[in-house]
């Protein structure tokens, strides 16, 4: 793709909730970007999280969280470019996250799916996890079951 997209309205009164229909010759990183900002632009109440960098604090929109996770006693939320300290509890902050975008992989982790290059599930039934910027981490097995139902319900999105 050349970066180009075709944009058409068509007025319906009819329609009772706008239908957005994305048409591409392949599922690839920019048709992504195109349906996470739809998803973000339609007036998701899960828009973006409070967290803390340098002592500042900040909003932080949830399509650049890469993943949230506990380090310590302190809950940490990582992008691809650096990381903040968000000051509640990861079951706290997981109520408050898009559960079409993000999964718990472990007691101490949370993922946002679209920032994932890879999900690698090993004969021993561990599943390995790396990230588009190289990052990688594991699922712990307690979840794996609700990884691959959550995943199998993604495919053909």
């Amino acid at each position: 793709m050349n970066g180009n997209v075709d944009i058409e309205l068509i007025i319906d009164e009819k329609r009772t909730i706008p239908e957005v229909k994305v048409y591409a010759s392949e599922k690839n990183e920019q048709v992504e970007r195109i349906i996470n900002a739809i998803r973000d632009a339609s007036g998701s109440e899960h828009s973006a999280v409070y967290a803390y960098s340098d002592g500042k604090l900040e909003l932080v929109p949830q399509r650049d969280i890469m993943r949230i996770r506990t380090e310590g006693r302190q809950v940490v939320l990582d992008t691809e470019e650096r990381y903040y300290i968000i000051k509640q509890t990861l079951t706290r902050i997981e109520e408050e996250l898009s559960r079409d975008r993000f999964i718990r992989i472990s007691q101490s982790e949370i993922v946002n799916i679209y920032k994932v290059k890879q999900f690698d599930v090993s004969l021993s039934g561990t599943i390995g996890i790396e990230f588009k910027n190289g990052v990688k981490t594991y699922a712990s097995r307690r979840y794996i079951k609700a990884i691959k139902s959550f995943l199998k319900s993604k495919e053909g999105k």
